[in-house]
């Protein structure tokens, strides 16, 4: 029951839906939503993403918790922003706030 499907653009991106989602993209009821994309390079792992009401705040908050950045919070014209941290461990995640409005006037949010 997983919708697939590519996203135009300039990256070779695909959106997938475990769960329906509403006219924002946000989804209606709990669920994994994502996407995947080819590595950019070989030996490039995973990155996780986690959704938070806003990248600045928990960046923050990570940080302070012992992570690094690595990508300063970065804006996905018309979809929403991010930033790329590293735990104390090591592992890579990121941090996604959704902003239909990102960078539509080319803000820091």
């Amino acid at each position: 029951g997983w919708e697939i499907k590519q996203m135009g653009g300039p990256m070779d991106y695909w959106l997938v839906e475990t769960v329906p989602t509403d006219g924002e993209g946000m989804p209606t009821r709990q669920g994994v939503n994502g996407g995947l994309m080819r590595r950019m390079m070989p030996g490039q792992t995973p990155v996780n993403y986690i959704a938070v009401d806003d990248v600045d705040e928990f960046a923050r908050k990570a940080q302070q918790l012992g992570a690094k950045s690595i990508m300063p919070k970065t804006p996905v014209p018309g979809m929403g922003w991010f930033a790329q941290l590293k735990d104390p461990e090591g592992n890579v995640f990121a941090i996604w706030q959704h902003d239909m409005a990102a960078a539509a006037a080319g803000g820091g949010g």
